[in-house]
């Protein structure tokens, strides 16, 4: 993917609010070799501007416009434009903790390891009141195909993975639910081995107009969601390789 090592995909949306700790957040983890691929959808407030500042410094921060067609789509086309061998997903309101990109490089690429899934402490708005102490612990997560058809447990904001990744997952389809399933589950099924680690490396910010939500609905509405994203695996991984 060329000489850079790391890229950052960003997807933002009227996130003046908490866009600039989160910039801080990850420069602070990435060395002059890294890159970050913001992808703006369409900003009405000071999104953009605020990421501008960013620009012309020690680390490259390249600002693109997003397709104005919601979130998958927006960070499918941050993560068209990385240029990285390894790929880190981040959204607009959380906080990276200092090591965070040093312990997941301690696992990419080792022993067959394609991707990486960390832990997370979910806090309030104003990151003072810690909601969940763990993300794995209340998700029950673990890697696995089935394990994650049946119940997601992948969250993009804690995922990176190696960028040969991208030939497969992009592009995202439209009918599936969240880009993260579908990412590491294609990962799973190419054997590639998906290490979830216990490291909590993610402040995961919850105040009321976060994109993620979790609740799933319904069973039926589960079983649906579940049937598209398996319909959509089936012709990615079978009727590409005609």
């Amino acid at each position: 993917m060329g000489n850079i090592r790391i890229s950052v995909a960003v997807a933002t949306y009227n996130g003046e609010r908490y866009i600039r700790q989160q910039m801080d957040s990850i420069l602070m983890n990435l060395s002059d070799a890294d890159e970050v691929v913001v992808s703006d959808d369409g900003s009405a407030d000071q999104t953009p501007a605020i990421i501008k500042e960013y620009q012309g410094g020690r680390i490259p921060v390249r600002l693109i416009k997003g397709p104005g067609r919601g979130i998958k789509q927006n960070i499918a086309t941050a993560l068209f434009a990385c240029k990285g061998s390894y790929i880190f997903l981040a959204d607009q309101d959380d906080v990276w903790t200092k090591h965070k990109v040093a312990k997941v490089m301690e696992y990419l690429g080792r022993d067959g390891c394609k991707l990486v899934c960390h832990d997370a402490a979910v806090m309030d708005a104003s990151l003072t009141q810690v909601l969940k102490p763990s993300f794995f612990a209340y998700r029950g997560s673990k890697a696995g195909f089935w394990n994650n058809l049946l119940k997601n447990r992948y969250m993009g904001c804690c995922m990176a993975f190696e960028a040969g990744l991208l030939k497969e997952a992009l592009p995202i389809p439209d009918e599936i639910e969240m880009h993260d399933q579908w990412i590491g589950m294609l990962n799973d099924l190419r054997g590639g081995k998906s290490a979830f680690i216990g490291d909590k490396l993610l402040l995961y910010r919850r105040h009321g107009a976060n994109v993620s939500d979790f609740s799933h609905g319904t069973v039926f509405m589960m079983l649906r969601k579940r049937f598209v994203l398996a319909r959509a695996i089936f012709r990615r991984r079978v009727l590409r390789k005609y």
